[in-house]
């Protein structure tokens, strides 16, 4: 039986397979995402690049019959590419800008078969509008700790989610991982989605 491996320490992606049913094993790339290499490319590119590097860092350790996911995302804004903030003080100053705008949340994803080495990769890309947050309700929302931990300090499936006015595209996207995306990722593969489900143990 086909087993997915995802590769990413991600708990949001890793829940978005698991409400799909299948059961992922998590390892860890090791891929180092502040390389120049990979930082001064457009967002859209970058985003790619990140998920393909995962990817196949992982795929070396595999070659039978496993599928192994690489993503990444950044979310695109006035310009700029936003990766996970470094500081509380670096979500403080990203929130505080974001209000009442919009920005585009790309997620590039990367797939596998380690049995012969056959990748695909797709993105997706949605724009999300910010709703008016006080500066008393951004500090609070930062203690939380989750603007930390996500691409733009931004997320829908998390506290976060209050927060977001209005999304144009993909939610599974923007959360990390495009389910639509994969599922035609998967089946572009020659494998059947329904045969991945509950394949694996729980974790």
């Amino acid at each position: 039986m086909t087993k997915v491996i995802l590769a990413s320490a991600s708990p949001a992606r890793l829940q978005l397979l698991k409400s799909a049913g299948i059961f992922a094993e998590v390892k860890i790339s090791g891929v180092n995402e502040e390389l120049p290499e990979f930082l001064n490319l457009p967002p859209m590119q970058m985003v790619v690049a990140l998920a393909k590097a995962k990817a196949q860092a992982v795929a070396a350790s595999f070659n039978g019959d496993q599928l192994i996911i690489g993503a990444d995302s950044t979310l695109e804004f006035e310009g700029k590419n936003l990766g996970k903030p470094a500081t509380p003080d670096e979500a403080f100053s990203l929130w505080h800008s974001y209000r009442n705008k919009s920005g585009i949340l790309h997620t590039g994803q990367v797939l596998i078969d380690a049995s012969n080495g056959a990748t695909v990769e797709r993105v997706s890309s949605t724009k999300i509008t910010f709703a008016n947050i006080s500066d008393e309700e951004i500090s609070a929302y930062i203690k939380t700790g989750e603007p930390l931990q996500v691409a733009g300090g931004a997320t829908l499936d998390g506290i976060g989610s209050a927060f977001i006015s209005r999304i144009e595209g993909d939610a599974t996207g923007v959360i990390g991982l495009s389910m639509p995306h994969l599922f035609e990722m998967v089946t572009s593969l020659g494998h059947s989605w329904h045969k991945l489900r509950r394949i694996g143990s729980a974790i």
